[in-house]
């Protein structure tokens, strides 16, 4: 693990979105760990998450992208924020763009905001979190609609590692299924290794009760075989 990736875990934690307790998510599933990037609230913090997307594009694919992409709602101030950082601190200049949940069918209309993509254009998916992959698989079905572009990436905030409708995690699905390039931040294991008795301003949020619960949830929804 990275230094960047242990202060992103603190980060994440500092700012309330990645918290611990007894949740369920979208898909039913009873979780002891929820990642909820709705709670970035203030301009520092999106400054300092674009630089940790910004740094994971970097570190992963330095060219290769010609426009990011965030899938609404979430996905869009990702995006923002990310091609902000990659600029200001790496001087790439990449335009990005978002979809409408409806089509405006007046004014320049159509399904997209921002930049529009252009055949040929390598597009790279920024996302919070992928459970399901559904998000990900309508931004696929989507820019079938919109141009014939090339989806070389996906970047996450936290791989959950967590199986989909096969054996494998959901971002092998997406990988096997789409053949995209995917990349989280972090993972659920690094985020364990990072927290378990390890205090970060004075408590705790990983203690042996915890990993284990975490452990259970893993065993029980992640990958088989």
């Amino acid at each position: 693990m990275t230094p960047y990736q242990e202060k992103f875990i603190h980060f994440m934690v500092r700012s309330g979105v990645l918290t611990f307790g007894d949740f369920t998510t979208k898909s039913g599933r009873r979780t002891p760990y929820f990642v909820n990037t709705g709670n970035y609230r203030t301009g520092a913090q999106a400054a300092r998450l674009g630089d940790y997307y910004a740094v994971c594009v970097q570190e992963h694919m330095p060219d290769g992208i010609d426009a990011l992409f965030g899938p609404a709602y979430k996905g869009i101030p990702l995006a923002v924020t990310a091609a902000a950082s990659l600029f200001r601190n790496y001087g790439r200049d990449l335009p990005y763009c978002f979809n409408r949940k409806e089509a405006k069918d007046h004014g320049e209309g159509g399904s997209m905001v921002g930049y529009q993509p252009q055949a040929g254009d390598r597009v790279a998916i920024i996302e919070d979190v992928v459970t399901a992959g559904t998000a990900v698989r309508e931004t696929i079905e989507l820019f079938r609609h919109v141009a014939d572009v090339e989806l070389t990436a996906l970047f996450v905030s936290v791989d959950r590692m967590e199986r989909g409708t096969r054996d494998c995690t959901t971002l092998d699905e997406l990988r096997e299924d789409y053949g995209i390039q995917v990349f989280p931040i972090v993972t659920i294991r690094e985020i364990i290794e990072a927290l378990h008795n390890r205090p970060v301003d004075g408590t705790v949020y990983i203690d042996d009760e915890m990993r284990g619960r975490m452990e259970g949830y893993l065993a029980q929804y992640g990958p088989r075989g």
